[in-house]
This record gives structure tokens, sequence and C-alpha cells, in this order.
């Protein structure tokens, strides 16, 4: 007999509650507080929009205060019949360290059961194999020359959305920006613009985790990649990840006929070294008026 919707949910409401009592200390779980009360409700009445995803984070102690591990959670409405997508990450770990390790945790996941929640299980194997990479990932920063020149990527993506308007979107976008250390801004209104710059990984991360399954008319306009020897903090062209509201065309207040006043934003482009960019998110070159 086919899985509903609403008994996945309750199932993954099920296991969210048992991991909240084997990982009762703060900082061990981080969930949006309003993420299981919004499944709750759609459970209550099921006839409205499906609610966000569950997505959460639990962060592992690897060994004997070896290293710490965060394994990101996002569950598909429709999971446990459906994968969950998981992703461990770890400062202490380099970029192919941290990719073997996940390609070896999809690999684990794959092969149990379909159908059975594996949230616990998965964090059980993080646990248990990631020590391997935190001491080689330690090993081989102890044992690298000082001679040898590191030489570290820029990246900065410019993204661009029909509007941006959601109090509960706009939170998840600061949000997602503070915790991966990226700079940018982020544009309300009609349209709404998004850059954000830092690391790949870490813009790419930020770049799968706002992206909504029902967020329609949003794209990657363009990105950016700068290589540079010294640190990346040295070319951003932001110091802080901003909130952009400029005047709009009329006194309307967030709806969505809130124009936003684009000859402002080319301005504010200008002054970050960024004017090109109004052509390839507009499909037009921007002009100043002449002051």
């Amino acid at each position: 007999m086919a899985v509903t919707v609403q008994e996945s949910l309750k199932l993954q409401l099920l296991e969210v509650e048992m991991l909240l009592s084997m990982f009762p200390q703060k900082g061990e779980i981080n969930l949006d507080e309003d993420a299981v009360p919004s499944v709750q409700r759609y459970l209550r009445n099921s006839d409205g929009a499906l609610p966000p995803q569950l997505e959460y984070s639990i962060t592992i102690d690897v060994g004997e205060a070896k290293g710490k591990v965060e394994l990101q959670v996002l569950l598909p409405h429709m999971y446990p019949q459906v994968a969950p997508q998981l992703f461990a990450r770890s400062n202490a770990l380099h970029r192919q360290q941290q990719l073997q390790l996940n390609t070896r945790l999809a690999s684990h996941i794959s092969s149990l059961d379909s159908g059975e929640l594996c949230i616990y299980e998965a964090v059980q194997w993080v646990k248990e194999n990631s020590l391997p990479y935190l001491e080689n990932s330690k090993i081989s920063s102890e044992s690298a020359s000082e001679e040898v020149v590191v030489k570290e990527t820029l990246h900065r993506m410019w993204i661009y959305s029909h509007h941006i308007y959601r109090h509960e979107l706009r939170k998840k976008i600061f949000d997602c920006a503070k915790k991966l250390n990226l700079t940018g801004f982020c544009l309300t209104g009609k349209p709404g613009v998004i850059c954000v710059e830092g690391l790949r990984e870490s813009c790419e991360e930020f770049w799968r985790a706002i992206r909504y399954p029902n967020w329609k008319h949003i794209s990657c306009k363009h990105v950016e990649n700068i290589e540079t020897e010294g640190s990346i903090d040295n070319l951003r062209l932001f110091r802080t990840f901003e909130d952009l509201q400029f005047q709009a065309h009329g006194d309307y207040g967030l709806r969505n006929d809130y124009h936003m006043d684009l000859g402002q934003f080319l301005e504010f482009l200008k002054q970050h070294q960024s004017e090109h960019i109004f052509q390839i998110l507009f499909g037009v070159e921007g002009k100043l008026s002449d002051k």
C-alpha cells in the first residue's frame, strides 16, 4: 500500500523527537524553532500547502576530542520512502577529504533498506568513520612545507529572483550567509537579487540551502572565480552581508507591486565595482543620470 506524505511526515517528527532525546546538549542539534511546528500544523490541517522540508544539523564528536563533524540533514517530504540529503562537513577537513567522506556516506546510506529511518544510522557511521580523515588532515597540515604557496579562490555568485518578500525566506537567506561566512547582499522587493562571495563550497552550499522546492523564477545568472596567493578576504567586494531595501516606485510596502528603484541599485553596484553585473541581471545596460 502506498505511503502518504502525512505518514512520512509523522515518521520524520518521531525521528526528530528521538534524536533530540539522544542529543540533549545545547548546540548538538541545530533546528529552526518553527520547523517542527510547521509540520505539526500541516498534519492538523493538510488542505493547505506543504510545509518547508525539515532541515537540521547534528554536531558529532569524533574520537576522544579529536574533532567535530557536522552532519547537515535535509528531508524530502516523502522521506523515509525517499533518501535524505546528507552532507558531512568539518573545518578540519580539506575539500578532497570532505568529498571522499561524503561519497562513502552516500554509498553506505544507499545500501540500507529503503523506507527505513536512517539519520541515526548516518550519525553513527560518521562517528565511526571520520577519524582517519581528521588524522590525515592534521598530519598533512603539520608536514606541509612553509615555503609552499597555498592558493585560494574567491567564489562570487549573482542570483536573480522575480521577487523576494517572505520574512521566513529572508531569514533563511541571512542565517545561511552568516553560518557559511559569506559576504554580499540581499535586495528585497521586486526584482530580488542576491550576491554571495566566499569559499566555493560555502557558496554552493548556500545555493543548495535557499532553493526551496517551490521557489520558482530563481536562477544563478553569473559566477566569478578569482584566485589569490593570499587571503580571499582581500578580494571581497563586501565587508558584511547587507540587507538592501531601496526606495520603491510608490509607497506600497513589501507587497507584490513593490518595484525596486533600479537606479539606486545601479549606483550601489558602481560603488562596489560591479556595475557590469547590471546588464547580466536585467539584459539592459545600466546608465546613471548626470548630477
